[in-house]
């Protein structure tokens, strides 16, 4: 504690005492005045860093907000992308399988023609001549129905489908049976007539040769 000592009176002086209160008290008041304003300061200080503060935290809020609604309108737009894509997707499926189901009924349509057309180019060429492997495919094919298919559901159609294309698979490799069997015919009729044209002409009878090869 700061020690206090009296003021010195001057010798022979009156001392005014009520002067020196007054004084006191300007003094008191001044100090008073000044811790008041220094108060003041640092409460108009700390209610801006406060205004501040929530200025912060209002903006900081605002921008989550509008963060939030960003996303969630991107979010929106996926999901109507997505629901865009998917139904078109279906839509092109469905244009597709309908497309898939009108080429195999026309493949199974245009394959039946052909099966019949083909047993009665078979029948025709039977009249003339046929032989007894061609009698019985004319007596099965007699026995054949004809094909039904407008009331197959999409697996009988393919099971009718894979019937009929094994049928022509069988027909060409008996059509390729058929020509090499014929081929190898040929050949050997060739080589006998060469023979026997290479026998005659060996013995000087080349008047009577024989006809050319056969082609």
């Amino acid at each position: 504690m700061t020690n206090i000592t009296a003021p010195k009176i001057p010798d022979g002086d009156k001392v005014d005492f009520d002067d020196i209160h007054r004084k006191r008290q300007e003094k008191d008041l001044s100090e008073l005045q000044s811790l008041i304003e220094a108060h003041f300061i640092q409460r108009k200080k700390e209610e801006e860093e406060l205004i501040a503060l929530v200025n912060r935290i209002e903006k900081r809020r605002a921008e989550r907000a509008e963060q939030q609604r960003v996303r969630a309108e991107r979010e929106k737009e996926r999901q109507a992308r997505l629901a865009e894509e998917k139904e078109r997707k279906e839509m092109e499926d469905q244009r597709k399988k309908h497309d898939d189901d009108a080429k195999k009924k026309k493949a199974l349509s245009n394959m039946t023609q052909q099966y019949s057309a083909g047993h009665k180019s078979d029948n025709r060429k039977g009249a003339k001549k046929q032989t007894e492997r061609e009698k019985k495919k004319k007596i099965l094919a007699e026995r054949r129905k004809p094909l039904n298919i407008d009331h197959l559901n999409d697996d009988k159609l393919k099971e009718k489908a894979n019937e009929l294309w094994q049928w022509l698979m069988g027909l060409e490799a008996d059509k390729f049976d058929l020509g090499e069997k014929l081929k190898r015919q040929k050949y050997d009729i060739n080589q006998l007539l060469a023979r026997v044209q290479d026998h005659q002409s060996a013995k000087g009878r080349g008047k009577g040769k024989m006809g050319g090869r056969l082609r």
